[in-house]
């Protein structure tokens, strides 16, 4: 298998459909081009210092110096732990893997627990291959299909006469290559490539010759030089697919539908092992180069002790993704020992860290936030409103004060109102409860619920255990 590689062709030129999730505002981390931040920019608020660790971090990154080392981001809940991961992965561009992972997911997983976390080392480690291809590269002067006589199954004939600065020729056109030009909507004045193995049709965009041709085009209308040189010539491509791909391609007869279920199942040892001999012996002759992504793993401290333990391992390899881990923990018990220690953490993994702390966010940061969220999801709200939300915010947590801003929308569509006012934001936080208030209400209604453990005062504790 090694000396025969199969590699996955996923295009990726799928639309994404992305709802409006809790990070989807994030853009990159904000930072001007010395690695200063910028108060607010690309989504992000506050949380300087973190920010800027971030940023020598990603420069590391891209100068290729960070191999072997991790990232602990340790915060308060709401203090923006995962904005800064994502944001993150996001400056360090389209092509760079990112993995994320939360570490109470690999104890639910059919797999070993060592199993999960080297699918996910392999689904962060990009390898980005080149390879020569025959092409036809030119601009179409003239595209004819004509259709054969009624008959029982209709076929397709045609001609497609292209042509370069230098010379013109005409082609005789199949069905299949006459259905990829229609799909493209190719006509003449195009710019267009052909990959003669596969007969992928690339539209570059229209000829620039052609521009005084048309009055009005639309502002994504590309134009483009015609081709100069001959029309069949030989064009470097580059693919970029994760080691994990390769892996999952190469270990299963069905490996390319696994990628799509997701039902991966374990790869063998001897599988992965080839796979990176092949990819050293590329490396070598400049046919590949890796590109480490990021691997995020929220709630580290949900880790046990073999999992660090594998961490620890993991990060000497030659080809490890950075790592950013985030917690919420303090000083707690490491889990699958009995020994306490800060963020429920190995002290020698802790050893290994870069750490960066975030803060919690000042008044003015929050309502900054706040905005960015009604922007983000399309409600619009009294400047009154946002400062109750705001107030609310501050004195209950920023997640909560999030939560109200679609909820109050409703209740404003509900009275057939455009704005949202303080009374939606009131109906709203009178009808869900923050932790301060659910915690109070438990204590005044402690009798009606099952199990409560809270001793009364007054009790004793013989009563208590009794």
């Amino acid at each position: 298998m090694a000396g025969d590689l199969k590699l996955s062709s996923v295009t990726r030129d799928l639309t994404r459909i992305e709802r409006i999730g809790a990070h989807s505002h994030i853009r990159g981390l904000g930072l001007d081009s010395s690695l200063n931040p910028r108060s607010v920019s690309e989504g992000m608020v506050g949380q300087p210092s973190a920010r800027k660790a971030a940023g020598v971090i990603l420069h590391m990154i891209r100068e290729g110096k960070i191999a072997g080392r991790a990232v602990l981001l340790a915060g308060q809940p709401g203090t923006g732990k995962t904005a800064i991961a994502m944001a993150l992965a996001k400056s360090l561009g389209e092509e760079t893997p990112f993995a994320m992972l939360a570490g109470s997911e690999l104890f639910s997983l059919e797999i070993s627990k060592t199993e999960a976390l080297t699918q996910a080392f392999r689904r962060s480690i990009g390898v980005r291959i080149k390879e020569e291809t025959e092409v036809i590269e030119g601009e179409v002067i003239e595209l004819q299909i004509d259709r054969a006589a009624a008959s029982a199954a209709p076929s397709k004939t045609g001609k497609l006469l292209i042509k370069t600065t230098e010379m013109e020729t005409t082609y005789d056109l199949g069905a299949k290559m006459i259905e990829a030009l229609t799909k493209q909507k190719v006509q003449s004045g195009d710019v267009i490539v052909i990959d003669k193995a596969s007969g992928k049709i690339t539209k570059l965009g229209r000829s620039s010759s052609r521009l005084r041709d048309y009055d009005a085009v639309g502002p994504q209308t590309k134009f483009v030089q015609c081709p100069d040189g001959e029309l069949q010539k030989r064009k470097e491509v580059v693919h970029c697919v994760t080691l994990h791909e390769i892996d999952v391609i190469n270990s299963r007869t069905q490996g390319f539908l696994a990628l799509f279920t997701g039902d991966t199942g374990e790869i063998r040892a001897e599988v992965r092992e080839q796979i990176d001999t092949k990819v050293a012996e590329w490396r070598e002759e400049g046919k590949a180069e890796i590109v480490p992504g990021v691997l995020f793993i929220d709630e580290v401290h949900m880790l046990d002790i073999e999992c660090f333990s594998f961490l620890n391992r993991a990060l000497e390899n030659d080809m490890a993704p950075i790592l950013v881990v985030a917690t919420n923990r303090g000083i707690t018990t490491i889990r699958g020992t009995n020994y306490k220690s800060p963020h429920g953490i190995p002290i020698d993994f802790l050893d290994r860290l870069l750490i960066i702390t975030t803060q919690p966010y000042t008044e003015e940061e929050i309502r900054k936030i706040i905005d960015i969220r009604c922007q983000e999801e399309d409600v619009e709200m009294h400047d009154d409103a946002k400062g109750l939300l705001t107030k609310i915010g501050v004195t209950t947590s920023l997640r909560y004060a999030i939560h109200l801003i679609t909820a109050a929308a409703l209740a404003c569509q509900k009275r057939k109102g455009k704005l949202v006012e303080m009374e939606d934001i009131s109906r709203v936080y009178q009808l869900f409860l923050d932790v301060k208030r659910s915690t109070q209400y438990l204590v005044e209604y402690e009798n009606q619920y099952m199990f409560n453990e809270v001793p009364r005062e007054g009790d004793d504790d013989d009563a208590m255990h009794s």
